[in-house]
């Protein structure tokens, strides 16, 4: 990657940071993000231009910029594994690959929900940064301060 290109996908990698951070502590919200490591090897990328927007596109420095200014600001920040996000139904918990009917549409072929399939994956993300805020407080020794675990669960 150029100079000149690696510092814009800097910028923006800052900058987007920035806003999501600041809307988080706005809200009074955590974070939830998928953690894509490895996900060049997982996802087959046709054409020219897709494999380009793939390989250029630093999640790891994202996900870093997130996760310190996070911390900065006092926000808790959960990954979580992105398995099934997109397919399976935030409402009734389907899984099918079916449920998503392009791209952009998800329609549950169980309950027949149907939304933005980034708004269906967002509420799953969602769900499962709660579940695992919850599972660490489960493994939380009730004797000792409960800190970071206890803002994670208030926050999300």
């Amino acid at each position: 990657m150029s100079g000149k290109e690696a510092r814009f996908r800097k910028h923006q990698n800052h900058c987007i940071s920035k806003s999501i951070v600041q809307t988080a502590k706005g809200t009074g919200c955590g974070i939830a993000i998928e953690d894509l490591e490895g996900i060049r090897g997982r996802i087959t990328a046709r054409g020219g231009d897709a494999r380009n927007r793939l390989s250029g596109w630093s999640f790891h420095q994202l996900a870093g910029f997130l996760s310190y200014k996070a911390e900065d600001a006092g926000i808790p920040i959960v990954q979580v594994d992105p398995r099934n996000t997109s397919k399976t139904c935030s409402v009734c918990g389907h899984c099918e690959r079916g449920n998503r009917k392009n791209q952009a549409e998800f329609v549950c072929k169980h309950c027949g929900f149907s939304a933005n399939a980034d708004w269906n994956a967002a509420r799953n993300i969602r769900a499962l940064a709660a579940s695992k805020a919850a599972t660490e407080l489960d493994n939380v020794d009730p004797r000792s301060n409960l800190g970071e675990l206890s803002r994670k669960a208030a926050a999300l």
